[in-house]
């Protein structure tokens, strides 16, 4: 029999391009989103429920009318600096949003969720890679709330029964190698996006945060994790969480690390163009290196990313960008 999954946040970057595999793996797909971040020709791969997270009548009737097996959860908000001025907005939308939909899911006996949430949930890191063992202080309100909803899940699955599957995004990077759906965030904060654009238009200089890390060039590292990866993660998780009961936790990165010079070079080299740069101070609280640890994802749901190379990561991200961004008036997709 052929299941469903209820996407939230499905016309969004990375809740588009997992629609779009579970749609391929033969799954329905439903997608709730509000538009308010996310971008109606994103939904390509079922029906559009126009409705926020929080309307409840609105969720509880889609909810009995696919009736699905699996929610996946990816409605939230997520610039970290947004987080820290505006933090009413990420509390209400990705915690009371989340506790709404919860809600919602208990009345009409769906148990079985998927959540986005992201390596933000650990702070500075302690030590590197980063496992899911690594104590979870959080530095802003984002991270904050996707903590919560962690703990959040966690009780609701020895109280009630829900069984859920908490993917710790690193840095999602790259766009559907079909030129189908790409990123497009606005205003944009991804690294890879941004330095693409400086390398296309001199006019907006990527900002180099910080030469004196301590890393071996000076810049800061991060693990770039194509969002294909990403979507097939949370496939094998749903299918997985078809077989198995309880709440689980997966780091979802690559266990290599790139730095901001690294990645500079490799988008000069595939684009054919050096970047305009210009440099500024270390933003308070950036870690000098975020790396991944994915064993338990690769033992326990057999995954590995295959797709994550950085030169692949940066072909598909200008690939998408030189197609459908060429000109000011471009739009989505």
């Amino acid at each position: 029999m052929t299941k469903t999954v209820i996407v939230t946040g499905g016309a969004g970057y990375v809740g588009a391009h997992c629609a779009k595999v579970f749609a391929n793996a033969g799954w329905n797909v439903v997608t709730i989103d509000n538009l308010s971040r996310g971008w109606r020709d994103a939904v390509r791969w079922g029906p559009l429920v126009e409705c926020d997270i929080r309307d409840s009548s609105a969720v509880r009737g889609a909810l009995a009318t696919y009736k699905p097996d699996l929610v996946a959860h990816f409605a939230a908000f997520a610039y970290v600096g947004e987080s820290v001025t505006e933090p009413a907005i990420y509390y209400e939308n990705n915690v009371a949003g989340t506790l709404a939909l919860l809600g919602s899911m208990r009345e009409t006996g769906c148990f079985r969720i998927l959540f986005s949430s992201t390596c933000a949930s650990y702070g500075i890191p302690e030590v590197v890679p980063i496992d899911e063992s690594h104590p979870q202080v959080p530095i802003n309100p984002y991270g904050w709330s996707k903590m919560i909803v962690e703990r959040m899940l966690e009780n609701y699955s020895r109280a009630y029964g829900l069984s859920s599957v908490c993917l710790r995004y690193f840095n999602a990077a790259g766009c559907d190698p079909d030129g189908e759906i790409g990123e497009h965030h606005e205003p944009e904060t991804h690294a890879i996006p941004l330095v693409i654009e400086a390398a296309r238009n001199p006019e907006r200089p990527f900002t180099v945060f910080g030469t004196d890390f301590p890393t071996p060039d000076g810049s800061a590292i991060r693990d770039y994790i194509h969002v294909v990866d990403l979507a097939k993660a949370h496939l094998l998780a749903g299918e997985m969480l078809m077989r198995r009961d309880g709440a689980f936790v997966y780091n979802l990165g690559t266990g290599v690390g790139t730095s901001v010079f690294e990645l500079l070079d490799t988008v000069a080299r595939v684009s054919g163009t050096a970047p305009a740069l210009r440099y500024g101070p270390r933003r308070e609280g950036d870690p000098p290196k975020l790396v991944a640890s994915f064993a338990k994802a690769a033992g326990e749901l057999g995954w590995q990313p295959t797709n994550s190379d950085i030169d692949f990561i940066v072909k598909t991200a200008l690939s998408w960008r030189d197609h459908h961004f060429a000109t000011q008036s471009a739009t989505f997709p």
